[in-house]
């Protein structure tokens, strides 16, 4: 089924929503329409638009920069006009500033979300959002699907104290929600007094994944090559706050990780030990990353394969995957303890989960019934709360 962007209903609107106003757009590569034509183009040339400014989120306006790579201020290079980094050299980067939004009517946004809460560009619109509103400026979202289903929501909320770019806003790892329906959350939760437009697809339904859309992917980061990889990291980005390779360096990164020196059969052994691993395929697999961890050294570790999205839980298999490894690797295995996203306390899989619990029952020795307390009980119990908050928000159904 064909589903339809907030950016297609905008061209064929002949960007009427807009005409005699002066906007700034925060986009990146996947800012295009259905001709693959970027909207900063379509924008420049719109008339009645004045296009005064872009503004990346992180990776660049036009995608260019690798994870957790600051970028600095240039000119766009076929429109001219200035480009303002959200993802910057320290953390008030990641908010426009007053002299950055001078002159503008609205903000746009409109990138491709993965659906995942530490995936940072859902924050960077929050934090815009909250400018907009504090300059008396519009904010327009041109919506898009969630690429890995609206229907699921899994993992752990931020608890107080644990706030982060990567966690901006208290709600499970894996939320099930559009930016535009994330953006009439954060408008009401936040107290926002903000003029907000949202651009809604057509033909989107909370069950749909990526390839039921028809639409070609693009990589929204330089490590999102496919929309099976945006399946696996709610999980596989847990990977980052420890020393385990989360796969960069190769084509597969977050389906792919593991260590020098790592078992991968005893790994998988101990997996299945700790839980049943439904709608997914584990293989063992080696691995020599080119750059990022453990670069140029040879790894051996698991490739996730997703055979039915609809079950699997990613969560719960890379929760167990850090469990398996911390037991078998012993003192190989560390949990990451520089900066991570601005932040150096708390550490960055405290940031990832939203708190210190779940390390601190793996640091323990996580058993089976202790996994299954998490994700029946603790889990369970945000994911009912977090579902109820977002229910008059949701525009699919």
């Amino acid at each position: 089924m064909k589903v339809s962007f907030g950016i297609e209903t905008l061209v064929r609107e002949r960007f009427r929503r807009l005409r005699g106003r002066r906007v700034g757009l925060i986009a990146n590569q996947t800012s295009v329409d259905r001709r693959m034509i970027h909207l900063a183009d379509l924008l420049h040339k719109a008339e009645g638009v004045e296009l005064k400014a872009l503004f990346g989120p992180e990776h660049g306006a036009r995608g260019d920069a690798q994870d957790m790579i600051g970028v600095d201020f240039e000119h766009d290079r076929k429109t001219r006009v200035p480009v303002h980094s959200l993802y910057g050299s320290d953390v008030t980067s990641l908010t426009p500033s007053d002299a950055q939004l001078e002159g503008l009517d609205a903000l746009i946004f409109d990138v491709q979300d993965i659906g995942s809460r530490y995936y940072t560009f859902a924050a960077t619109m929050a934090y815009a959002m909250r400018a907009s509103a504090s300059k008396g400026l519009g904010f327009v979202v041109l919506d898009r699907p969630n690429p890995i289903g609206g229907a699921l929501v899994e993992g752990p909320t931020i608890l107080p104290g644990y706030e982060s770019f990567v966690g901006f806003h208290p709600m499970p790892i894996r939320h099930g929600m559009t930016v535009g329906e994330l953006a009439l959350m954060i408008q009401e939760e936040w107290r926002l007094d903000l003029d907000l437009e949202v651009v809604p697809c057509e033909g989107w339904t909370r069950s749909m994944n990526w390839r039921e859309c028809e639409a070609p992917w693009i990589s929204p980061s330089p490590n999102m090559p496919t929309c099976e990889t945006a399946l696996v990291y709610p999980g596989g980005c847990l990977i980052e706050g420890t020393n385990l390779s989360e796969g960069r360096g190769t084509t597969r990164p977050f389906e792919n990780w593991g260590a020098p020196g790592l078992d991968a059969d005893a790994l998988m052994k101990r997996v299945s030990e700790l839980m049943t691993c439904d709608g997914v395929q584990l293989r063992p697999n080696g691995f020599r990353p080119t750059f990022h961890k453990h670069a140029g050294d040879f790894c051996q570790g698991v490739q996730a394969h997703v055979i039915k999205h609809a079950s699997f839980r990613p969560v719960a298999l890379f929760t167990a995957f850090l469990a398996a490894a911390h037991d078998l690797v012993g003192d190989a295995f560390a949990w990451r303890t520089e900066p991570y996203e601005f932040v150096a306390n708390p550490m960055a899989i405290d940031l990832l989960y939203g708190s210190a619990r779940e390390r601190a029952m793996i640091d323990a020795g996580l058993t089976t019934d202790g996994l299954r307390t998490l994700t029946n009980e603790v889990w369970k119990a945000d994911e009912r709360e977090f579902q109820e908050r977002r229910e008059p928000h949701l525009i699919y159904r």
